[in-house]
């Protein structure tokens, strides 16, 4: 081990590693555009799918009579035979875990299958394996009672590893929404005040708004189509905040819900909640701008200092070297 690590820290060895590293992001470079895809045109078409299986799932339900929740059929495979089997819906919370998917951007009965069978697997398998490579790398080394801590850590670890993936998937979509919402709001205001319907006024920012947040767009695609099939049109705007999950849409939401029931002028809370977002954008930038000196500190203090002073020193300790 002293011997890979000797060889790995010689000057030959690591500008190799770099030429390498510097040649894979060049290639990585060059590539990525023509590997990259439409993201806005997949996300519209999976969109176009959930308002088929909505227009289906209406005509079935005004056909059969039933009142009971809709959701998509999935078919019995092992993983939900694995679910249903061991009963994780109640074990993981399934409500709570459907409302964190929806706000990933995955709706469907089978994201959430497979998430609670990757919340039961993933500490099993990652306990497993901490287990083996301690147990075959530092057999001699580590005593069995810390193998089986480590194994224990492991499974902690895997326990909340997929929690913390999918929060960080619906933060990102989040961003992505609150950058674009503001212009999102004043394109709706737009609609609004030259007279088209709210759908329309829709179906108008999703297609401007596309370009700019893809998670949008397709967030107000899917409001067109519950508002087209749902009998009760407060609750496809009520499903708009709770999928997306900010204050600022709940907001817009709770407008719109209230011009709905008491037939209140749209357009003026519009125009007074697109002021406010913008204003709060402005702070949340100024604040932003207030915290980077702090930030700035340290990174002067470790890169920016040591520099100037050598630059201003060097010179008067060259001159006291070739003196003596």
């Amino acid at each position: 081990m002293l011997n890979f690590l000797s060889s790995l820290l010689q000057i030959e060895t690591m500008i190799t590693i770099l030429v390498g590293m510097a040649a894979f992001a060049t290639v990585l470079t060059v590539t990525a555009p023509f590997l990259e895809t439409d993201r806005l045109k997949a996300r519209m078409k999976s969109v176009g799918q959930e308002r088929d299986r909505l227009r289906a799932a209406q005509r079935a339900q005004l056909v059969t009579g039933e009142s009971a929740k809709l959701r998509d059929r999935v078919s019995k495979n092992f993983t939900t035979q694995l679910v249903e089997g061991l009963n994780l819906r109640k074990i993981f919370e399934a409500d709570s875990s459907r409302h964190l998917l929806r706000q990933a951007g995955l709706r469907s009965e089978r994201h959430l299958v497979t998430y609670l069978a990757v919340r039961f697997a993933v500490p099993l398998v990652l306990g497993l394996l901490v287990f083996i490579y301690s147990s075959t790398l530092y057999a001699d080394k580590v005593p069995p009672p810390m193998r089986f801590a480590a194994a224990g850590i492991g499974i902690i670890f895997g326990y909340y590893l997929p929690s913390i993936f999918l929060k960080n998937l619906v933060k990102r979509r989040q961003d992505s929404i609150k950058r674009a919402w503001s212009d999102a709001l004043d394109l709706m205001l737009i609609c609004v005040e030259s007279g088209m319907s709210i759908e329309m006024g829709f179906q108008r920012v999703a297609r401007e708004i596309g370009s700019a947040s893809v998670p949008l767009a397709e967030e107000l695609t899917l409001t067109v189509a519950e508002l087209s099939y749902l009998q009760d049109r407060r609750k496809a705007y009520d499903n708009l905040g709770k999928r997306t999950g900010l204050a600022t849409v709940k907001s817009v939401v709770t407008s719109l819900i209230q011009s709905e029931r008491y037939g209140t002028p749209l357009g003026t809370a519009l125009r007074v909640l697109a002021q406010e977002n913008r204003d709060m954008r402005m702070s949340e930038a100024e604040k932003k701008a207030a915290a980077l000196p702090p930030k700035l500190t340290v990174p002067m203090i470790l890169f920016f200092l040591p520099i100037i002073f050598v630059i201003i020193l060097g010179p008067s300790i060259i001159r006291v070297m070739n003196i003596n």
